[in-house]
């Protein structure tokens, strides 16, 4: 089992920046690749970005490049996601996760975290 906490939502204007964070416990956290998911109203989750288990390969949804920033420390044990440029669009929960390989599909994440909200105001 591996336990996945998010940490670092809240408001934030258009423009501005959020770092999230999520901190791992239970099972070595460098074997898992690692995912942020958002989840906004009435619509499906979807796949944000993610992270292999040793930080070297990283992977981003189109809509996120060039604003978005995932890394690791397995060190600590966290995940982050900096999110710079916010748009209300962003609005959402964002969850972590992790998962045995490097993908943007739901399905590849077997862990998940209760989620942080993220709200962007215009």
């Amino acid at each position: 089992q591996v336990q996945l906490v998010e940490s670092g939502g809240g408001l934030v204007q258009a423009g501005g920046s959020l770092r999230l964070s999520c901190a791992a416990s239970g099972r070595t956290f460098s074997n898992y690749a690692m995912g942020w998911f958002l989840h906004a109203p009435g619509k499906e989750r979807e796949f944000v970005a993610a992270i292999s288990g040793t930080g070297l390969a990283t992977a981003y949804a189109d809509s996120v490049k060039g604003r978005f920033t995932i890394s690791r420390d397995n060190a600590k044990n966290t995940l982050y996601l900096q999110m710079n440029s916010l748009k209300p669009e962003y609005t959402a929960v964002y969850y972590c996760a992790a998962g045995r390989s490097l993908g943007s599909s739901l399905l590849e994440y077997n862990y998940w975290g209760q989620g942080t909200q993220v709200t962007v105001s215009s």
